[in-house]
């Protein structure tokens, strides 16, 4: 077993224009002073990192790395949430969508998905370069207008849209493979990949690709009334990245999964701070210390009702007080008598 690294932080919900939260270096300089160890850095933020840049140079690379060491932090991993998004959209969601690329793509699908390709082959080009092995993103979805089964899906639609969303993943991939590094999508609604049947036919479309690999975030597994802990149970070989964000469901008379096209306030199905949702994060961490899991605890704030400083605050410390410091040896080695092979036959009835 192993302990796990943490607690780490990921900064997209937390950059903005005002100090500390407007440049890399005062944004790490407060969670360093929260308490944070690593933080995961939001690609699609130029105040963050230029990412192709750090995809070519090895120079700027190292520099973005040594601003973080500074002030005792490493990288977790690079984030392309909202590039990954892009590599597939219905077309029902394209205008929404297109404020995730640069100006000169929008309304332009072709140009915007070979932009977002472009963006993913750099991510794991200097993912590489910072010495990461993992990376998080989306996969984007095709079919997820349909995800409800009316009206009745024609045979083969989904088929069809998992073969066309590998096709478009296997080249990038491809290159993930080639500089070490997995990516791990974040099963989520919105995605083609959203749950755990969706990831085993993601997988299977793309041959078991060995980078392929998941990066696990229970809040949204408690919003679909999915077993989250069996999910790790289940998928553990594969997960290589946790967003450590909690949740609560409270069905009522009123509003269920669905929401009612409501507020998050009012939504059956919210997101919450750290400790203030329904997540069992002992059970959660026990799992992940049993499996061996590589990686990194990083807090996703997202709370509907607390403030997002108290809940960095706080978050550094609940994640740090979870984090499992394996033991090292078998509570009953005190009674142990050592390894004899003819006892061992003896006790056996063999002589």
């Amino acid at each position: 077993m192993r302990t796990l690294n943490g607690p780490g932080l990921f900064l997209a919900q937390f950059m903005g224009s005002q100090p500390p939260f407007d440049t890399l270096d005062a944004i790490a300089a407060w969670a360093a002073k929260l308490g944070f160890k690593g933080v995961q850095l939001p690609s699609w933020d130029a105040r963050v990192i230029d990412l192709e840049r750090a995809a070519t140079s090895q120079t700027y690379a190292d520099e973005v790395k040594g601003k973080l060491a500074a002030k005792g932090l490493a990288i977790t991993e690079l984030s392309t949430h909202l590039q990954g998004q892009l590599m597939a959209v219905h077309p029902a969601y394209g205008e929404a969508f297109d404020g995730f690329a640069p100006a000169n793509v929008r309304g332009n699908e072709p140009a915007r998905r070979a932009w977002a390709k472009q963006q993913m082959l750099w991510a794991a080009q200097a993912s590489r370069r910072l010495g990461l092995t993992a990376h998080a993103s989306f996969t984007g979805a095709l079919a997820w207008p349909f995800m409800y089964p009316w009206p009745q899906r024609p045979k083969g639609l989904i088929a069809d849209a998992f073969a066309e969303l590998a096709a478009r993943w296997k080249p990038v991939l491809d290159e993930f493979d080639r500089n070490g590094v997995d990516a791990c999508f974040e099963a989520h609604p919105g995605e083609d990949v959203h749950d755990g049947a969706t990831f085993e036919r993601f997988r299977a479309a793309l041959g078991d690709h060995k980078r392929c690999c998941l990066l696990y975030d229970p809040s949204h597994f408690v919003l679909q009334g999915l077993d989250y802990l069996e999910f790790i149970d289940l998928y553990h070989p594969y997960i290589r990245a946790f967003h450590v964000k909690d949740a609560e469901f409270r069905p009522n008379g009123r509003v269920g999964a669905y929401g009612g096209y409501l507020d998050w306030a009012e939504r059956a199905g919210r997101f919450r701070s750290l400790g203030d949702g329904q997540v069992d994060f002992g059970a959660v961490f026990s799992k992940f210390a049993q499996y061996n899991y590589p990686g990194w605890a990083v807090l996703e704030w997202e709370c509907c009702i607390k403030h997002p400083e108290d809940g960095a605050k706080e978050g550094a410390t609940f994640i740090r007080d979870h984090i499992i410091r394996v033991t090292e040896k078998a509570f009953d080695d005190f009674a142990g008598g050592g390894a004899d092979t003819a006892v061992n036959r003896r006790l056996l009835g063999l002589g």
